[in-house]
């Protein structure tokens, strides 16, 4: 039996362990936290700290691994490229690319030498005094991430301060702050470029800088100009063939790349876009690790909301108390009654997957969610 390795045990990384599994590969799930969704389910589970690179390459050698799957979380993929310096595997950029566009301060740097829209980085001098977004060059979530409007000295070195704090290499990042509205663009790339992409529309209702709730945009006007960029960045860096998944801020006339990365998006991104679009999303995210081209699928269009269930602050959670009829597709629950349940971006209480009857009934049902009027969370 061909073994492969996935290097992530949340949740969102379920539907890619169940394709490899039911494709009959002898799966392993890696990380360090027991109480994961994976590590508690899966037939094998691995507890190793997968950031310690020698340990991951040592258990690819000592069980024989043919294949290598990143997850859902940055590191994962940069420890699969670092893992493919040592011994080729399928469908992973080596670790210069990886770093490239992971890495916002790098990825700040490429797009302003190639010519692809992006916030322009600031160096500290020049950002007192208007409005900035101070980052982590490698967080996630919106952890460590501050707007200022037109900081001093101190409270920019404050915002620098705690970016470091959540940056796991300790870099931080000032961009210039773009208005607009956040989107990300999730593609397939093939030999000749984007072979099958779709926009979603993502809001932050309980913290600014952590997307919460989001749906399928089905005819988005900068579609194009968005997937020319991305073709770009492909050509540009010699991409492996596969998910290029990108957050892009726009005012509708112009777009700004936010961030971009390879691996699969976290809170079960993967069935927002099966259930809105009939798009098999996690077997095409998987089939390029595994040496097996794209497998072509018919598209729909289904209003689909995505939201998920956080708090503003620390808070014990009992029950969620629905305000209006809804129509569930799936709910995952992360905690459990009686946990006391850490505020956003820290905290999450589950992931809800709703259906409308049409489009005008999803705008509703993205409004009242977004006012905070689809349910209270009893404490």
């Amino acid at each position: 039996m061909t073994t492969v390795l996935l290097f992530d045990t949340n949740i969102s990384s379920s539907p890619i362990y169940r394709y490899l599994a039911g494709e009959g590969f002898d799966v392993h799930v890696v990380g360090r936290n027991p109480q994961d969704f994976l590590a508690k389910t899966a037939k094998n589970y691995v507890d190793l700290d997968y950031s310690d690179v020698r340990a991951a390459v040592a258990l690819v050698e000592r069980l024989g691994a043919t294949y290598i799957v990143p997850g859902c979380n940055d590191l994962s993929y940069s420890v699969c490229s670092q893992i493919t310096a040592t011994r080729s595997f399928p469908g992973i950029d080596p670790v210069s690319v990886s770093r490239t566009l992971m890495n916002k301060q790098e990825f700040r740097q490429y797009a302003a030498s190639n010519g692809l829209p992006a916030p322009r980085a600031l160096v500290a001098g020049d950002a007192v005094g208007r409005p900035v977004i101070v980052k982590p060059v490698d967080a996630y979530s919106g952890r460590g991430v501050t707007a200022l409007k037109a900081p001093s000295q101190a409270e920019l070195a404050a915002a620098v301060a705690l970016a470091q704090q959540f940056s796991q290499s300790g870099g931080h990042i000032i961009e210039e702050y773009v208005e607009g509205q956040l989107y990300s663009h999730t593609a397939f790339l093939g030999p000749s470029g984007v072979v099958a992409d779709f926009i979603v529309e993502e809001y932050g209702s309980v913290s600014p800088f952590t997307v919460d709730t989001s749906r399928v945009v089905h005819d988005f006007p900068l579609l194009s100009e968005v997937r020319a960029a991305i073709n770009q960045v492909a050509l540009g860096l010699n991409l492996q063939s596969g998910l290029i998944h990108t957050q892009f801020i726009t005012d509708t006339r112009n777009f700004w790349i936010v961030e971009v990365t390879r691996r699969c998006p976290g809170d079960l991104y993967s069935l927002l876009i099966s259930l809105s679009t009939g798009f098999n999303y996690v077997e095409n995210y998987v089939r390029p690790f595994i040496g097996r081209p794209f497998r072509d699928e018919p598209q729909s269009a289904r209003p689909i909301m995505r939201h998920t269930v956080a708090l503003p602050q620390d808070q014990n959670f009992e029950a969620i108390r629905f305000s209006r009829p809804l129509t569930i597709e799936m709910f995952a629950p992360l905690a459990v009654a009686g946990d006391r349940v850490k505020g956003s971006p820290f905290g999450r209480i589950g992931l809800l997957f709703a259906r409308a009857q049409s489009e005008r009934d999803l705008d509703d049902l993205m409004r009242a969610t977004l006012a905070g009027e689809l349910y209270t969370v009893v404490d």
